[in-house]
């Protein structure tokens, strides 16, 4: 007994320090955009700000287009997370369902194509956007998105799919339901929280990417907000401190929102309402 309750309380520092370290960037994050000039060249930094200001708020909005940069970031981020479920929902229950070579096929894509770092495939990207004449514009880099996320969309959902008795689909065959209602009735609402997972992570994943949104977007007003972000850094590599934290707390919202929203729909169980009363 003495065993059992010292390991879980192993656990529950373990999972104590491990909160703890994600949650340290962020907390320092916003303590610093709440804090006076005075105060972020103190020597001795406080956690709590001794006077708490708006002001760094207010210079970064006016030093740089936020608004903007979030909006462009909005529409690049939602249009590939929502192409990417539409094309990855039917090529998972595709791949789940049928285990033939083009399945497996499929499946090892997933794999390798993780391996292969974004310095790697950025080259011949920008060529082939180059002969679509969709460099500089948030088409091509929502394109970029779907694909550079499609592979792991596909294989979170293969997982989502395969959890889903057969049994269920059978059933609703004999009760004399086709190929289609099967999909639409019966597999479709129980894939909703795979969906929305994978929803998230496409949407976190452009929302937060900086490297693509860097090389394929050359024009000030279609920049996205983690480019934008670096205009705080001076040509020496000084940071407006203030301000550069501000910004950087806005754009970490919408992540947190998104995450707020979906949760539920992430932990309600993949089988909820399957089992008829």
């Amino acid at each position: 007994m003495r065993t059992s309750t010292a390991g879980r309380a192993g656990q529950y520092l373990a999972l104590l320090a491990y909160l703890v370290f994600l949650a340290f960037p962020f907390l320092w994050l916003v303590s610093t955009a709440f804090k006076s000039p005075r105060e972020l060249g103190s020597l001795h930094p406080s956690w709590i700000p001794a006077d708490p200001t708006l002001a760094n708020f207010r210079q970064a909005f006016e030093e740089q287009p936020l608004l903007r940069a979030a909006g462009n970031s909005l529409l690049a981020a939602a249009g590939a997370a929502l192409i990417a479920v539409l094309l990855a929902t039917p090529l998972a229950y595709t791949v789940a369902r049928r285990r033939t070579p083009l399945a497996r096929a499929a499946t090892g894509w997933v794999v390798v194509s993780q391996a292969f770092p974004l310095v790697l495939v950025i080259v011949p990207l920008f060529l082939v956007l180059k002969n679509l004449r969709l460099i500089d514009s948030l088409a091509g880099l929502v394109m970029v998105y779907v694909v550079w996320a499609l592979p792991f969309a596909l294989w979170m959902l293969v997982g989502y799919v395969r959890a889903v008795p057969v049994e269920l689909e059978e059933a609703a065959a004999v009760d004399g339901a086709g190929r289609l209602r099967t999909l639409v009735s019966v597999t479709a609402p129980l894939l909703a929280p795979g969906i929305a997972a994978t929803a998230m992570f496409a949407f976190v994943t452009a929302w937060n990417e900086f490297f693509f949104a860097l090389v394929l977007l050359k024009s000030p007003e279609k920049q996205t907000l983690p480019v934008v972000l670096t205009h705080f850094i001076g040509a020496e590599g000084v940071a407006d401190l203030g301000p550069l934290a501000a910004a950087a707390f806005l754009a970490t919202l919408p992540s947190l929102v998104v995450f707020a929203v979906i949760q539920r729909r992430i932990t309600g169980g993949m089988l909820a309402g399957a089992v008829k009363s």
